[in-house]
C-alpha cells in the first residue's frame, strides 16, 4: 500500500465527513498505549505534542517525542503532528516560532501548527504565511488558528454559558475565507464554543465543562473557508455536537484532557498503572465518544 501523506489523509477525511482525532502526548510514557489502542481498534489518529507540553508538562522536547514515536509508530494507523507553537505564548512571551517549527519538520513531524490567534488579523495572516513558506521545502501541511479558543490562560475563566451566548472569540466566517486565501494555510482551527483544557498548576485536574458547539456558525465557516477545519479542546464536548461537526467541515479534532488526566491519576500508583488507564481512556474515546473505530481502512485504503 502506498504511503499516504498527512495532507492527503486529512483532505480525504474532510471530503468523506470523517474526523481524524489528534492525541496529545504531554508525558512520554503515554505514547505506547495511545498507539496500541489505535491499532487494536483499527482507528487512524495523529500523535501530537504542543510546545507548552514540553514546557509545562513532561513531554521534554520535540526531539524526545519524535524519538518515542519512532519506537512505537504504526504507519497503518498513525502520523506525527506538531500541535500549538504560538507566536505569543500563554504567558504573553514572543516565541521564535518559525525556528521551532522548522526544527520539528527536520525531526520528521509530518504536519505542523502555528498559532497566531493572539495577534491582530493581518499579523496572524503574515505569521501563518511565513510558516507555510518554510514548510514548502518539507512538503508539510500547516494548520493555523483564527478566533479565540480559550482555556490555556492562567486565572479564572468567564462563565461558559456567558461566553457561548455572546459568541465572544468565535471565528468570523468572512475573516476565515480571507485568512485561508491570504495565508495559503492547509487547515484552519476554529472557535465555535470549544475551549482548551486548563494547563495552569492547580487547575489541571479540573473536570471540563460539557461544551456545546454552534453548528450553524460552523456551517457558515465551512461554506466559505475552502479548507479542512480543526476543532481544538475536543475532550468534554457533547457527542451530538461532535457528530454534527464532523459532517460540517471538522476533519481534525484534538483530544488531550480525556487521556492526560487518567494517566496523571494512575501515575500516583505507577507508570504502568498510568499507561493502563490511558489505554482504557483511548478505547472509550474511540468507541464511545467519537465513534471512529475502523477509520484507518477507510482513510488509508
Amino acid at each position: 500500500m502506498a504511503y499516504l501523506s498527512t495532507r492527503a489523509i486529512v483532505d480525504k477525511a474532510w471530503r468523506m465527513g470523517i474526523v481524524v482525532p489528534a492525541y496529545n502526548v504531554p508525558h512520554l510514557p503515554m505514547m505506547e498505549p495511545i498507539v496500541r489502542a489505535l491499532r487494536d481498534t483499527g482507528s487512524f489518529g495523529l500523535i501530537q505534542v504542543a510546545r507548552l507540553e514540553t514546557v509545562k508538562f513532561k513531554a521534554e522536547s520535540f526531539a524526545r517525542i519524535a524519538g518515542e514515536y519512532e519506537k512505537f509508530k504504526d504507519v497503518g494507523f498513525t502520523r506525527l503532528h506538531l500541535d500549538h507553537v504560538p507566536v505569543i505564548d500563554e504567558d504573553g512571551l514572543r516565541i521564535d516560532y518559525v525556528e521551532e517549527i522548522t526544527e520539528a519538520m527536520k525531526l520528521g513531524y509530518e504536519s505542523v501548527m502555528v498559532d497566531g490567534s493572539r495577534l491582530p488579523f493581518e499579523e496572524n495572516v503574515e505569521a501563518t504565511r511565513r510558516v507555510v513558506e518554510a514548510a514548502k521545502s518539507f512538503d508539510v501541511p500547516v494548520e493555523g488558528e483564527l478566533g479565540a479558543v480559550i482555556g490555556h490562560e492562567a486565572g479564572p475563566m468567564p462563565p461558559y454559558e456567558e461566553l457561548f451566548a455572546s459568541g465572544k472569540g468565535f471565528t468570523d466566517p468572512r475573516e476565515a475565507a480571507d485568512f485561508v486565501k491570504k495565508s495559503n494555510v492547509d487547515w484552519l482551527s476554529v472557535a465555535i464554543g470549544n475551549f482548551h483544557g486548563a494547563v495552569a498548576p492547580g487547575r489541571r485536574d479540573d473536570k471540563k465543562i460539557a461544551a456545546r458547539l454552534n453548528i450553524e456558525h460552523l456551517k457558515k465557516i465551512n461554506e466559505v473557508a475552502g479548507a479542512p477545519l480543526v476543532l481544538h479542546g475536543g475532550s468534554g464536548i457533547q457527542k451530538e455536537y461532535l457528530r454534527e461537526a464532523f459532517k460540517n467541515g471538522i476533519a481534525k479534532l484534538n483530544v488531550g484532557t480525556n487521556i492526560r488526566q487518567p494517566y496523571e491519576k494512575g501515575l500516583e500508583e505507577s507508570v504502568e498503572k498510568g499507561r493502563e488507564l490511558v489505554y482504557a481512556a483511548m478505547i472509550d474515546v474511540i468507541k464511545n465518544e467519537l465513534g471512529v473505530e475502523g477509520t484507518a481502512e477507510k482513510l488509508l485504503g
